[in-house]
């Protein structure tokens, strides 16, 4: 580099005003500034949220879907991928236009999957052939569209039907092939033998591996345990109660078949617990106790006949409702409707409560079963004591209109409801932010909403507003005051969060009215000194 021979002497001149080590003062201390300031204060945590107590409106309202010889879904076997994944999408669109908030899916009709399992081969409803892989998950497909929807998924399991028909041929890994001496032929159909601990185990293995890996609502059993009696067939489970007594067991065959059924129940009852404790456990038994109860009543009577004692699975809390099948109207005297609903209302507590199954496939069949029968049930249910809904058979008639008893149901579930919540469970209420008339929503459980649930005072009182979907992360609301409450796994409903959006036109008043009256064209008229006197030029 050159230097110019005229700044060197200013350089030279300048740096000699410096004594040795000496730094040009730092502009801090010119100005007489500490160097070791305080840091600044933390700033203020947000106000916690205010909470108020909410009651989103309740009834289950449960549809039956049926896979089981393609009844409800998929229409036929082989039905292409795309064609299958559009009829299932189209029945929870179809349900939740209804006014259903829960679908009771058929997941395992005959030891077979309705979803993806190395336990179980793919149900033959899928493709016509068990085993054969569709290409598609429906569980899966069926809870993401369910839960967009604000729907439960109840997943229905058939625990011992091996085969609705016995010729039908079955997968190489079908419990009936590798547990071949413990599987029973009983009329047209393959049974697994109850009596047997390796049956139950793999059951509960099944049923284990659902709760685990799907974000499933409940588990469901229907009346199938032991099968319902057909002529003169005789179910042949000699070699398992020989096993039994064998061991020194003492129980009558019929006692040591409810025995069978009970600790089924029960095991299901605690990996439910175990597993998903938000989630539900509920059977739907034959509509009957047993005759004679209540007075006048006739029928099979299920303790001996399919020896199943659905009081004995209430009683020692082992399932959180209870769905009878009540599929007689109130006209037939020896089955009345209102009479076996009253005498089941009354075994039950509403921590725990009935659920009514109806039959939607008679709509029409006869002049006992008009659309106005189906109103008196859907009244009667309503109005018992410990009644929290109804679960209806099943999807077909209802969605396509059957004598109208789909329009019907539109009707009684105009109003939008939940069904009731698994007892003892708490939740998280959202967390809310509040920008003018904009609320940002988040969760810090994602994965278990449901819904969000919408509330606005009005006379003084927080009522029920609407039921938004589960993704729903922005609001605009309108002046006034608001909660918000999270709805979850389980029907579980969290405390609301009071907020208050005000009026933007009120707040422009009291900012005016704070600082006084504005005249954007200049100063007061009030009068000065020279008041009057014309401006100098």
């Amino acid at each position: 580099m050159i230097r110019s021979p005229l700044l060197w002497p200013v350089l030279v001149a300048s740096c000699a005003l410096l004594r040795p080590n000496q730094l040009p003062p730092h502009p801090a201390a010119e100005v007489g500034l500490a160097q070791n300031t305080e840091p600044p204060p933390p700033p203020e945590p947000p106000p916690e949220p205010e909470l108020v107590d909410v009651a989103v409106p309740r009834e289950f309202r449960g549809l039956w879907v049926a896979t089981v010889s393609n009844l409800d879904w998929p229409s036929r076997k082989g039905l292409p991928a795309e064609e299958a994944i559009a009829e299932l999408t189209a029945l929870v669109e179809g349900a939740s236009q209804h006014g259903f908030n829960a679908l009771v899916f058929q997941v395992r009709p005959e030891g077979d999957a309705l979803y993806a399992s190395e336990l179980e081969p793919w149900s033959r409803f899928l493709t016509g052939q068990q085993g054969g892989d569709p290409g598609f998950d429906p569980l899966e497909i069926l809870i993401q569209e369910a839960h967009a929807r604000g729907l439960e998924v109840h997943a229905w399991f058939n625990p011992y039907r091996a085969s609705a028909n016995r010729k039908a041929p079955v997968a190489d890994n079908h419990m009936s092939r590798w547990a071949q001496e413990h599987t029973r032929t009983y009329a047209h159909l393959l049974w697994m033998d109850p009596g047997v601990e390796e049956v139950q185990a793999h059951t509960l293995a099944v049923i284990d591996d659902v709760l685990t890996r799907y974000d499933i609502d409940g588990v469901h059993l229907d009346d199938y345990f032991y099968p319902y009696p057909n002529g003169r067939s005789t179910f042949s489970d000699q070699a398992s109660f020989d096993a039994y007594r064998q061991t020194g067991g003492a129980l009558s065959r019929s006692a040591w078949r409810r025995q069978n059924v009970d600790t089924l129940v029960e095991k299901i009852s605690s990996l439910v617990t175990e597993r998903c404790p938000d989630c539900k456990m509920g059977i739907s038994p034959f509509g009957i106790y047993r005759p004679g109860q209540p007075a006048g009543i006739r029928g099979l009577d299920q303790v001996e006949a399919l020896h199943a004692d659905p009081l004995v699975w209430y009683r020692q809390g082992w399932v959180h409702y209870l769905a009878p099948q009540l599929y007689w109207s109130t006209h037939r005297e020896a089955q009345r409707y209102d009479k076996l609903l009253t005498w089941w209302d009354a075994q039950v507590e509403l921590e725990r409560p009935l659920l009514v199954g109806l039959d939607a496939s008679k709509a029409g069949s006869s002049s006992e079963w008009a659309t106005s029968e189906f109103r008196t049930q859907v009244e009667l249910s309503r109005a018992a004591g410990h009644t929290a809904g109804q679960i209806w058979f099943r999807a077909e008639f209802v969605l396509r209109n059957q004598a109208g008893v789909g329009d019907l149901i539109k009707e009684l579930y105009a109003a939008p409801a939940v069904g009731m919540p698994t007892p003892g469970r708490t939740a998280a209420p959202p967390e809310l932010a509040l920008d003018g008339d904009t609320v940002t929503l988040t969760h810090p459980d994602p994965e278990a909403l449901r819904s969000i649930v919408l509330y606005r005072e009005r006379d003084g009182a927080l009522a029920f507003e609407s039921l938004l979907p589960a993704d729903t992360d922005t609001l605009n609301l309108e002046p006034g005051v608001w909660a918000i409450s999270a709805l979850l796994r389980g029907a579980i409903e969290s405390p609301g969060v009071r907020l208050t959006v005000d009026d933007p036109a009120e707040q422009t008043e009291q900012a005016t009215d704070a600082s006084g009256p504005s005249d954007a064209s200049g100063p007061s008229d009030a009068k000065s000194p020279d008041a009057g006197q014309p401006d100098t030029p």
